[in-house]
């Protein structure tokens, strides 16, 4: 996978200044593809100040006279086995430069964290055919699809009853309680497509940077004692669709079957509602070894957008 720019562009690594550029370039990109914006300046800042993300090394702009024309960027988490890949450009060649770069990037962590290869991907909207194509061309398959979904509200959402036995708890003050929260969320995506353990400290560090998140949107169950169900709620898509999002939700194997998920999701939507939103959005991964999409559904939410997660393995340079 090669390309050249044309001799007029430039390439430099992202700052913070270049946030509303960056916010610019992908908002026309998405409202040429699914019709709104989809992005907003604080997903800008937040992907470019995200703890363990150096611009210098894993980002890329492209600019073409000046004109921001192309975005990259590359992040790890826990690991490192799996990458997250983000290309953003209306240009092919520019597209086919900037993966070119995430490869050998790639290839490079993959040889700093002592791992003969890894998996990188890259999300794309359905609705994106002719980049879905040109990704199987760059030896992409796809690994996954996940649906955006959503519940409007109209009016007052009733609070739903604590099932018996359970004891809720909101916010997590202390660290006891975030420690709890993170184990949960470990043991229960363990081995899900995409998902990648952290340390405690890792989660902790993404949380705090999180401009749309504050603790008071965590939410734990307890039974007989023992935290065994989590979810992680913020204020992702308030800005562009007035919506809450959830965005962990995780049961405990051994708890699974008791109602738990389906409790936290109406909880979270009395209180979205009570909040003045129009409705919950979460993402699920419709080939999610749980039953999640067909809890997700049994709630009331619907399907709003599907996008694709594509794979490929590089090997260590």
């Amino acid at each position: 996978m090669t390309a050249v720019l044309p001799d007029a562009y430039t390439v430099r690594p992202p700052m913070l200044e270049d946030a509303q550029a960056v916010l610019e370039l992908v908002s026309d990109y998405n409202t040429s593809v699914v019709g709104f914006a989809d992005y907003t300046l604080d997903d800008a800042q937040d992907e470019l100040t995200e703890p363990g993300f150096d611009p210098v090394t894993d980002g890329w702009l492209v600019f073409d006279d000046g004109r921001l024309v192309g975005y990259g960027s590359i992040f790890g988490k826990g690991d490192h086995r799996q990458l997250d890949l983000d290309v953003v450009t209306t240009d092919p060649v520019v597209e086919r430069y900037l993966l070119d770069r995430l490869e050998r990037r790639a290839a490079e962590i993959a040889t700093q964290h002592g791992h003969p290869a890894v998996q990188v991907d890259i999300v794309n909207y359905q609705a994106d055919k002719a980049r879905e194509e040109r990704l199987a061309g760059y030896g992409f398959e796809r690994g996954t699809i996940f649906h955006r979904m959503r519940i409007d509200h109209d009016g007052t959402v009733p609070t739903p009853a604590v099932p018996a036995g359970v004891t809720v708890r909101r916010g997590a003050p202390d660290e006891a309680s975030r420690r709890a929260a993170h184990d949960v969320m470990n043991a229960s995506f363990a081995g899900q497509f995409g998902f990648s353990p952290r340390s405690y400290e890792e989660w902790h560090a993404s949380l705090e940077n999180f401009s749309a998140f504050d603790w008071s949107q965590l939410t734990v169950l307890e039974l007989d004692g023992e935290v065994v169900a989590m979810q992680l709620c913020n204020d992702q898509f308030v800005e562009d669709e007035n919506c809450g999002y959830v965005g962990r939700l995780g049961v405990l194997e051994k708890a699974r079957g008791k109602g738990l998920a389906k409790f936290l999701l109406r909880d979270q939507f009395a209180l979205d509602a009570a909040a003045g939103r129009t409705g919950t959005i979460l993402h699920v991964d419709t080939n999610n070894p749980t039953p999640a999409l067909g809890v997700y559904l049994s709630v009331g939410m619907q399907a709003t957008l599907v996008m694709e997660v594509w794979r490929r393995e590089v090997t260590a340079a």
